[in-house]
């Protein structure tokens, strides 16, 4: 399967789901090509930024898996 470059970003309103979010992530470690976490403390919101390469099922199994979490969301654009 060809693989493609994404972005994903996390919003994280519920901080109970940090734990299994980095679990995730370290699930899919090998797709991630970079990574940005800011802390809004004052909204009580966190937001991860990722730059991924993977085929769309790899991407999928990670936005799946990180959408299915409480108090997370996550929306994604991939490219060609």
């Amino acid at each position: 399967m060809e693989k493609r470059i994404g972005c994903v970003l996390i919003l994280i309103e519920n901080n109970e789901q940090v734990s299994r979010l980095n679990e995730i992530l370290s699930n899919h470690s090998s797709i991630i090509i970079g990574r940005q976490g800011i802390p809004l403390r004052d909204r009580q919101l966190s937001v991860i930024s990722l730059v991924l390469e993977g085929t769309t099922d790899e991407i999928g199994s990670l936005t799946g898996q990180t959408g299915r979490l409480k108090g997370v969301k996550v929306k994604s654009v991939l490219g060609k």
